[in-house]
């Protein structure tokens, strides 16, 4: 009977790349099968928030002694009946993240290793998260730089910053990133004509580019900066109070933030966040005030 779940070869289907399946059995005796899978993107079909997990309820057959989908069949389907258990409710992770604590929320990941005091610190300036600039966005080596997972098709990002550069190797800002190679970066350096100003750079497999229609003169070591999201386009912008907010760049391809995307297929999916970079290795910091994560409904 295999494969008992698969999506091969049917593209038309909710779910792709089903399987990988543990099963579980109810207190009730209900079986189900817990399983991987991905949402593509409506229009260039790609997998932007990555391997998820869903859900399909499973029945026994009693003249093999073997399980099959209650659904029938061997596709996943998108609604399946619920198990008969009360419910229990999960606390929401909240939008916003005032960096309060002295402990870094388990929603987000960082690069390769943790990042200890001589990187990231919460408790050097109170209420803040202090980065400290260090290898460029394309290293192996140690990378400043926190991120959660992108979770909905639609989303808005926000921070609020304070970074001073003194040169344009010294950089700061809010991504959102596959992985080195692949990423789109709002930040702050420092031009030798405008001084501190407000830069876009985009990376499409590897392929680093500065959008000149994203160059902003800031005059100030403050700003708030947003990264939106709408299925396959992104967009920039940025505040000075946080009410009053200016598009900054043009319309952008989100899709290349996917599994499918570019010479090597991976599995992790789109994540947006927040890091500094210091090439000349004074480690200069950057302090994030707060980090919201909004999600919008589908359409």
């Amino acid at each position: 009977h295999n494969p008992i779940l698969t999506s091969r070869d049917h593209p038309e289907l909710h779910f792709q790349r089903s399987g990988h399946a543990d099963i579980v059995e109810t207190q009730d005796r209900e079986w189900y099968m817990v399983h991987l899978c991905s949402r593509p993107s409506p229009v260039k079909k790609r997998s932007i928030l990555g391997r998820e997990t869903s859900i399909q309820k499973i029945v026994w057959d009693d003249e093999d002694g073997w399980f099959r989908l209650q659904s029938g069949g061997r596709f996943p389907k998108e609604y399946v009946d619920a198990p008969d258990l009360k419910q229990v409710v999960w606390p929401k992770i909240p939008e916003r993240d005032e960096f309060t604590d002295n402990k870094l929320s388990i929603i987000y990941q960082t690069l390769r290793q943790p990042l200890d005091e001589s990187v990231l610190s919460l408790t050097e300036r109170p209420g803040f998260l202090r980065l400290k600039g260090q290898y460029s966005l394309n290293s192996n080596f140690t990378q400043a730089l926190v991120a959660r997972r992108q979770q909905a098709f639609r989303y808005r990002a926000r921070t609020y910053m304070e970074f001073s550069p003194s040169t344009f190797q010294q950089m700061a800002g809010i991504i959102a990133l596959y992985d080195t190679e692949n990423y789109y970066y709002l930040h702050v350096t420092r031009d030798d004509e405008l001084g501190i100003c407000l830069k876009i750079a985009n990376c499409d497999e590897g392929n680093l580019s500065y959008g000149e229609e994203g160059t902003v003169q800031l005059n100030r070591n403050g700003v708030h900066l947003e990264i939106k999201v709408d299925y396959e386009e992104l967009r920039y912008a940025y505040s000075f109070d946080g009410e009053q907010w200016q598009n900054i760049g043009t319309t952008y391809d989100a899709s290349i933030l996917s599994d499918e995307y570019g010479k090597v297929s991976h599995f992790t999916g789109a994540f947006i966040g927040i890091c500094a970079q210091d090439l000349r290795g004074t480690n200069l910091a950057a302090d994030f005030d707060y980090f919201e994560y909004r999600e919008y409904p589908q359409d």
